[in-house]
């Protein structure tokens, strides 16, 4: 049925002339005619009667009538929903502990009328995750996917680069450093578990060691951050690797140790991977906000994949 039509007909309804609803609707009275004409015979009744002072409902008009309005509102609703900015933007941020979700948080924080929804898509990978986007699952998603990668239809946007940091506990021999090269680090155990295979943080991770030599793994089961947190705590030898962003929390008798890298400082790039030509407005405010609030990048001294500026 053509919504037009209903349209059309809802008009002259409520006007009472073929006339007003062509100078209501921006059309033609020809315009209104054929319209009216269509919906009749594809209905097989006759809606309304000419009459001298414009037109009235006929019995079946007046019973098709209340239906009609009921359509064309269900239209609206539809189309109001899918408006951009009419509902919360969804944002992945893989979890709520890394440096995405803070730099979302601190959007939030500072456009406190802003409707978004921030929702971690931690199973997936980052392909994965670009599909999401893709389907509208999500808006957009916090990833590291190199160019060749990105699907048709995807735009993929560097507005995060979270800068690396070693945390130790007490007894480990790096404990005091003021800051480390990755140099440094070689020949000490780097355990960060829970890295999967076929993941974009485990190709990180790989580029990470074959570049400076050093020792990662994700030996062992993974029982969590706070486990994490225990047995780097006890350990003279255990080390593991954050972004400066990050937000962990142990108990103060851990005594645990961030240490800056440097010499070079080794950058995770997050990238806000969003559908091409998206205009949600709080999108593009995010967008906004993150290229003004991004710390400059020094190239000399960053380390970042081959493929993350591909």
């Amino acid at each position: 049925m053509d919504v037009e039509a209903l349209r059309t007909f809802v008009a002259v309804a409520e006007t009472g002339q073929f006339q007003a609803a062509a100078d209501e609707l921006r059309i033609s009275q020809q315009a209104v005619s054929k319209r009216i004409a269509a919906l009749e015979r594809n209905l097989g009744v006759t809606l309304l009667v000419r009459t001298s002072r414009g037109s009235r409902l006929s019995l079946d008009g007046q019973v098709f009538l209340p239906h009609a309005k009921k359509v064309l509102a269900a239209i609206e609703q539809a189309e109001q929903a899918v408006r951009p900015g009419s509902r919360p933007l969804r944002v992945d941020v893989l979890n709520r502990r890394i440096s995405p979700a803070q730099a979302v948080y601190g959007f939030y924080r500072s456009h406190p009328e802003t409707d978004l929804d921030a929702v971690t898509l931690s199973n997936e990978n980052a392909a994965q995750a670009a599909q999401a986007v893709l389907e509208g699952t999500v808006d957009a998603s916090f990833r590291a996917l190199p160019a060749e990668q990105v699907p048709a239809g995807i735009s993929a946007e560097r507005l995060l680069d979270a800068p690396l940091e070693l945390l130790v506990g007490p007894a480990h021999p790096l404990a005091n450093a003021p800051r480390v090269s990755p140099a440094d680090l070689a020949g000490h155990r780097i355990w960060i578990p829970g890295i999967r295979p076929g993941t974009e943080w485990a190709a990180f991770y790989q580029a990470l060691s074959e570049a400076f030599g050093l020792s990662i793994d994700a030996l062992g089961p993974n029982f969590g951050d706070e486990a994490l947190m225990d047995a780097l705590a006890d350990s003279a030898s255990l080390a593991t690797l954050v972004g400066r962003g990050d937000r962990y929390l142990w108990p103060h008798t851990h005594d645990l140790r961030r240490i800056p890298l440097h010499d070079p400082t080794p950058v995770y790039p997050h990238m806000l991977l969003f559908r091409s030509g998206d205009q949600h407005p709080v999108l593009t405010a995010l967008r906004d906000h993150l290229r003004n609030t991004a710390s400059p990048r020094t190239p000399h001294d960053v380390w970042a994949p081959d493929w993350a500026d591909r």
